[in-house]
């Protein structure tokens, strides 16, 4: 047994102390941005202007649930209910208190090859939905494209079923790879999506075409009035992007795998280029948007991505690590970078694919050793739950 294997072996023995680390030492519970699951309200500006403290993982991960395939996105309900999508077996499965998965349904139209499959999750509460909760939104490939469905939830948890889907979206070119596959509301109450370039560079700078993008839309597939070039692209000049998330003040951040040099981290801004395939990684070229970080392709591979107390943490596949990266303010408040990242759990987990904010002042990732690219131990693939606390700031 590798001292990889053997480190996942005994974090699985730790499933039995399913017990929720809070992180007691901290003046308040951190605080999630409460805008990468479910529409927010804006704000109040006392809570926009405040500066919070930044956070970082504290003690070690327990297992939360084990035997998942390929598991790609991790959806946390209002009610408390816990759904993740596995992206061969198209299934969205649900979390009991136990730590056991039960099948809440499949997305039947989702077929599976290379990266492409059943990707992410988002939910929408409407009580106009059948069922009374909402609609669970599912990024997909299919044979010819990839697109999105929204299925309506039903049930409680424990026993919560999706319905009947309605197409979204389709149309956003498909490949092997490079399918892109994050889908979160933001802020603003509009339903966001990344896209890869689907294998052609080309795709990126090309404004009629969805791929290489961000795309913005309502929670029906149409056009908001206010989007950059009067479609669904958001921005562009993106290679695969996979993690999308909103800091405090309502900035979109987003990561992006790079092709043989550098991974990114960008802030999003409407109409905004990134670049690909003409530059890869910071270029200080005027034409292009630089990334805020970047990272070589060994240390990162970076796929979901959350936002907690302004701290972004950073999911990592072939760098099989958690990456957290502080947001710092300008004097103004009107702009926002990053601070230094520092790196969690090297080579402890194996790849890692998604993370969101947990309960209690918790972090929740899911690793992705069962994807065809990993050296998964016996009971892979996991989800791990860790505690937070603010980081000490001297007198």
């Amino acid at each position: 047994m590798t001292f990889q294997a053997f480190r996942r072996a005994v974090a699985t023995a730790s499933a039995a102390l399913l017990v929720l680390a809070v992180a007691a030492c901290s003046a308040e519970a951190p605080r999630a941005t409460p805008a990468t699951s479910t529409p927010a309200e804006p704000a109040p500006a006392e809570t926009a202007t405040a500066n919070l403290a930044p956070v970082h993982p504290v003690g070690e991960p327990v297992v939360i649930a084990s035997g998942l395939e390929a598991p790609w996105s991790i959806l946390r309900l209002p009610d408390g209910a816990t759904l993740i999508s596995e992206r061969d077996t198209t299934r969205v499965r649900e979390l009991l208190p136990d730590g056991s998965l039960r099948e809440a349904g499949t997305v039947e139209a989702a077929e599976p090859n290379g990266e492409g499959g059943l990707l992410g999750l988002a939910f929408l509460a409407d009580e106009a939905a059948p069922g009374g909760a909402g609609w669970v939104y599912a990024y997909f490939s299919t044979a010819t494209d990839n697109r999105i469905e929204r299925m309506p939830l039903a049930g409680s948890p424990g026993s919560h079923t999706l319905g009947a889907p309605t197409p979204v979206v389709d149309s956003i070119p498909r490949a092997g790879n490079h399918n892109g596959g994050r889908i979160a509301f933001g802020p603003d109450g509009l339903l966001y999506a990344s896209a890869g370039d689907a294998g052609n560079p080309a795709n990126a700078q090309n404004l009629d075409v969805l791929g290489g993008k961000i795309l913005r839309l309502t929670a029906t597939g149409g056009v908001p009035e206010d989007n950059p070039f009067g479609t669904l692209v958001y921005s562009f000049g993106h290679r695969n992007p996979q993690g999308l998330a909103w800091d405090s003040r309502g900035q979109l951040w987003a990561s992006e795998f790079g092709q043989n040099t550098w991974d990114e981290l960008n802030r999003v801004v409407p109409g905004g280029n990134y670049g690909w395939p003409l530059v890869e990684g910071q270029a200080s070229d005027p034409a292009y948007l630089d990334p805020q970080q970047q990272w070589s392709t060994n240390q990162a591979s970076p796929s979901g991505i959350a936002i907690v107390n302004d701290t972004i943490f950073m999911a990592s596949l072939r760098g099989e690590r958690l990456w957290s990266i502080p947001i710092v303010r300008t004097s103004t408040g009107a702009d926002s970078s990053t601070a230094v990242p520092t790196e969690w759990f090297v080579n402890e987990y194996g790849r890692l694919r998604d993370v969101v904010s947990g309960p209690a002042g918790t972090l929740w990732f899911v690793s992705n050793n069962t994807d065809g690219r990993g050296s998964p131990a016996v009971g892979d693939d996991r989800l791990y739950q860790v505690a937070l606390r603010q980081v000490e700031v001297g007198p």
